[in-house]
């Protein structure tokens, strides 16, 4: 198990950026994919971007393709979602996600993948 704590949300204007951070701690940290989800009031949580264990693939959902980018640093175990040209349609709880089992292209946007969770930092953004 690795327990995650997100930090960097809060209220910006429309086009400005964000970095959110999600701190690990636990064991082996660099085994685990690391994802990021949003959850808006009223809406299912989404898949935004994850990461895999060997930093060679990242994925994103098409909504935040070319403005939001994810990585990590494994020595300092955590993971980072850099949010650039914010809309309001960004506004949500943004949770970080690890899972250590093997994963693709398609079970990495899946929820269910992961099964660590950090407790979400909010996002608003206004226009």
């Amino acid at each position: 198990q690795v327990q995650l704590v997100e930090s960097g949300g809060g209220l910006v204007q429309a086009g400005d950026s964000l970095r959110l951070s999600c701190a690990a701690s636990g064991r082996s940290f660099s085994s685990y994919t690391m994802g990021w989800f949003r959850q808006a009031p009223g809406q299912e949580r989404e898949f935004v971007a994850a990461i895999n264990r060997n930093v060679v693939n990242t994925y994103y959902a098409d909504s935040v393709n070319g403005r939001f980018h994810i990585s990590r640093d494994n020595a300092k175990n955590t993971v980072y979602l850099q949010m650039n040209s914010l809309e309001p349609e960004d506004t949500a709880v943004y949770y970080c996600a690890a899972t250590g089992a093997p994963v693709n292209s398609i079970s990495v946007r899946r929820n269910w993948t992961y099964n660590n969770w950090g407790q979400g930092t909010q996002v608003t953004v206004s226009s």
